[in-house]
This record gives C-alpha cells, structure tokens and sequence, in this order.
C-alpha cells in the first residue's frame, strides 16, 4: 500500500499526517511551488484525495486527477464537495461523522453559557483591574430557557440532550418531524421556531436550501432579546444581516463558531465583544476529536484500497 498516491491538499493535522506517510504515498500540494504543474505532473499516479471540510475538493482538482478512486475528508460537512459529479465518475466519498458529535454540542452549549452569562467579557473585567471599582453587569439565565434547534441531526440531538439537562425546553426544525423526538415540538417553519425561542442554534448541514436559512425575518422573529449560536456552516446565516441586527439592537446576541468567509470575521462583529463570542471553527477542536477523525480519514482509506466497505461512506 505504500505505492498508493494520497494528495493532501494542505497541512491539517500533524497526527492524520504521520499516520497517512506509515501507509501511504504522501504527496503534499501545499509545498509545490507550481500547483498546476505539480498536479499535471502527477495526475496519472494520485488515486485518493484528503482534504478537509474548508477545502473539499474543487471541480478544477477533480478534472486533473483522472485517477481518482476516493475523498477522504476530514470534516462531516460535505458542502465544498460535488457529491453528485463524485457519484457519476465513480469517485467514492468518506467523512468523519459521529466522532465530533459531542465536542460540537460541547461547545454549543458553552456559546451560550458564555454570551447570556457574558463570560469572556467578566474575566477581561477581572483582569483589568475593574473589579475593584465596581461590581460586573448582571448576565441572563440559560437554565429553564425555550432552546429551538435548526437541525435535528446527530449533533442537534445532542446539543438538545444537554440542553435538556439545564431544564430547557427543545423545539426544533428540519425537513420532516421526526418520530423519535416527540417529546420536543416541532415547527415546519424557520420563523415560528425563532418566535418561541430564547436561544436559536444552527446545526444543519450547509445544502442549497439550507443557505441563509437565517434570514432577516428569522432574526427579528428571535428578537432583540434572542441569542443566535451558530455551529453549523457561516452561509447558514446571512451574515451581514446578522451584524445589522446586532448593531442596531433587534438581536440580543450571538455565539458563533463558524462564519461565511473564514478566516475573515466582520470588523463589526469583533467590536461587539459584549454580545457576541467568537470561537474559531473549533467545533471539534479537542485532541481526543482530533485523533478519531484521523483514525477515520486513514481507516477509509485502507478500507477501500483493502477492497472492503468504506467505514462511513457518503458516497
């Protein structure tokens, strides 16, 4: 297996890095002064790609490497890759699901805690000095809130668990009920679920019909004094409506871990560092996350050169 070509399109995670060079060939896109020769050079020997949900794989990769048998991502969202074009060349597809599940309802649940209870805001207080002249702003209680979910998935059904466990109430939206989840309520429309929610979190995938699901009328049904989280995708929310509405009071604020030009983040967004709380895509940033999704990139691998059945096929 040590002759098998794998592409790494750019450096993400030393670990997965070192596990994929014990097997693999490992040819590093990143290091070629000229990407295009580089890959015209090259393209008759690549048959697998490891790319990472930032990056997926563009239809201008896919169209040099004739070669191609499979996408290893290391991501769950599939959103920068053509599933549809994979699936009629032929080119299986593989991510990394459940093994993030937990870290990103983790830190969900911890974007909220830190924007009603405004954490990073009291400890610069602290820090500061401040204390000493004056007691901090009240925060707002999260225990016993209305929690409305956008996406009910493996990773919206553990953030409403937790959630749960704090005493909210769950609603939730996606594209049909589901009957497992009665006990939460369930509203076919985006804009009724934020009018009966305290707190709207994002946690569908990124699809055409998913894109600026947060809207201008979603976030004014949340109302000023809602908090959007956002865990998802950035284009889930239509970001500089996201800003207007903060700036001018009709949102009461935001956690947000992901954003629509990452790693590029509105100026007016880090401005409002009392209502907002900004993490950077770290979803499922932890070490122990971190090593089962590399497990997984590298296991499909060998599944499928092996011959055998993907560990979690997309496509």
């Amino acid at each position: 297996m040590e002759s098998i070509a794998v592409l790494m399109t750019k450096p993400i995670y030393s670990y997965l890095q070192a596990e994929l060079e014990k097997r693999f060939k490992v040819l590093k896109l990143w290091e070629a002064q000229d990407g295009s020769r580089f890959l015209q050079d090259q393209n008759q020997i690549i048959r697998a790609v490891v790319s990472d949900g930032g990056t997926g794989l563009s239809p201008e990769l896919m169209a040099a490497l004739p070669k191609l048998e499979i996408v290893s991502s290391f991501s769950v969202g599939m959103d920068k890759i053509d599933l549809g074009k994979c699936k009629e060349k032929g080119i299986r597809v593989s991510n990394t699901p459940d093994v993030l599940t937990d870290d990103v309802a983790d830190l969900a649940i911890g974007l909220t805690l830190a924007v009603l209870r405004k954490l990073p805001a009291s400890d610069r207080y602290v820090r500061s000095g401040m204390w000493k002249k004056g007691d901090f702003k009240l925060g707002t209680k999260f225990s016993g809130k209305s929690v409305g979910i956008v996406g009910l998935g493996r990773i919206g059904q553990a953030i409403a668990t937790r959630a749960e466990a704090f005493g909210c109430k769950i609603s939730y939206h996606s594209r049909t009920p589901k009957p497992e989840s009665s006990n939460y309520t369930y509203y076919p429309s985006v804009v009724d679920l934020a009018a009966h929610s305290d707190i709207l979190v994002v946690a569908c995938a990124l699809t055409n019909e998913t894109r600026h699901i947060i809207n201008r009328e979603v976030i004014d049904a949340l109302g000023p004094r809602g908090v959007l989280v956002n865990i998802a995708r950035g284009a889930t929310v239509d970001e500089p409506e996201l800003v207007s509405a903060l700036v001018e009071g009709r949102l009461g604020g935001a956690g947000l871990d992901v954003f629509e030009n990452e790693p590029n983040v509105p100026e007016q967004l880090i401005e409002l560092d009392e209502k907002v709380v900004l993490a950077p895509h770290a979803g499922s940033g932890t070490e122990e996350t971190r090593k089962g999704m590399a497990d997984l990139v590298v296991g499909n691998l060998v599944a499928h050169f092996e011959g055998k059945e993907l560990l979690t096929p997309v496509v």
